[in-house]
């Protein structure tokens, strides 16, 4: 791997510029960055075993991180003309500084945070209720795998279900948006299944449907995923610039505190290799070229996947 940094000692090995069959890998070059993501670390209240974090309550594998810690980050992504902050984990509410975390960025620019809506928000609402006062809005994605209690707690925990909806309807109260996360099955009907989503959330609240934002399988951290490898070739024939360019590591960066340092990653999907490591300020991940070489980047190459909810 002549380019690459180090990879994870659990990671998959590959190289980083060619596939195994020796063509020239495909890559994206990042062109702006316009939504900044903040891993609050891979603790959380539940233990899913889907969980593409790998996720439980005391992980550690990244750090809980701290104002302190993102404060620079913030202000240096306002410096290059970031236009939103968003937030994930782990469950971001887990972190003791999580609210202190979204009061300084919603006063910058507006926020997405995504929560599992459970225990640990639900013991901050009071906390949680101030936010309504930050300069910008601040919207949240709550993960509902399934819209029946059965299929949902047999992968989060008996009364998740339950819980999860109490969450949704007290940020509905207290006049936060919230959108949706599910989980894709293969050979689904996807509209259908958004269509069912939308209508059993604007029945839930009495409010406008929610956006639906479906994912497929990504595997634990550190899977070996066998799908077809992305050449150059791919990219172009299969991709424009215009598409290229709705990756999300064209447009977004994620920042994680990884052995107590502070790093930048090229996307939300990629914190298990540390090939996707870009160093330690958003200025330097931003002139690094991204090989697609995990096997999440298929996801995106192919079904379009992403975490995002901003259009390009």
């Amino acid at each position: 791997m002549p380019d690459g940094p180090a990879p994870n000692a659990d990671a998959p090995v590959y190289d980083w510029d060619v596939t195994t069959a020796g063509d020239r890998r495909g890559y994206i070059d990042p062109h702006a960055l316009s939504e900044l993501w903040f891993h609050t670390g891979t603790a959380c209240n539940l233990a899913c075993p889907f969980c593409l974090e790998g996720s439980k309550p005391g992980d550690t594998r990244l750090g809980l991180m701290t104002l302190a810690d993102v404060r620079p980050f913030i202000d240096e992504a306002l410096d290059i003309g970031v236009e939103q902050f968003s937030f994930t984990g782990g469950e971001p509410f887990v972190a003791r500084d999580f609210v202190k975390i979204l009061h300084y960025a919603a006063d910058r620019r507006p926020c997405l945070v995504l929560t599992n809506a459970t225990l640990p928000l639900i013991r901050r609402l009071h906390d949680i209720e101030r936010l309504k006062r930050t300069r910008h809005p601040i919207q949240f994605r709550v993960s509902i795998d399934y819209l029946t209690a059965d299929e949902h707690d047999a992968g989060r925990g008996q009364g998740s279900f339950a819980a999860a909806l109490e969450g949704v309807k007290a940020l509905r109260k207290l006049g936060f948006a919230v959108s949706v996360a599910r989980q894709r099955k293969n050979g689904e009907d996807m509209h259908a299944v958004d269509a069912a989503y939308r209508d059993f959330f604007a029945d839930l609240t009495g409010a406008d449907t929610p956006t639906i934002v479906s994912f497929p399988d990504f595997k634990p951290p550190f899977s070996d995923g066998a799908v077809p490898e992305i050449t150059e070739a791919c990219m172009t024939t299969y991709h424009d610039e215009a598409s290229r360019r709705d990756f999300m590591c064209a447009f977004s960066k994620m920042v994680v505190k990884q052995d107590g340092q502070m790093c930048v990653y090229a996307c939300t999907l990629v914190d298990d290799d540390r090939q996707y490591d870009l160093g330690g300020t958003l200025r330097a991940a931003m002139e690094r070229r991204v090989k697609l070489g995990h096997h999440r980047c298929y996801s995106c190459f192919a079904y379009g996947a992403s975490c995002s909810e901003r259009s390009t």
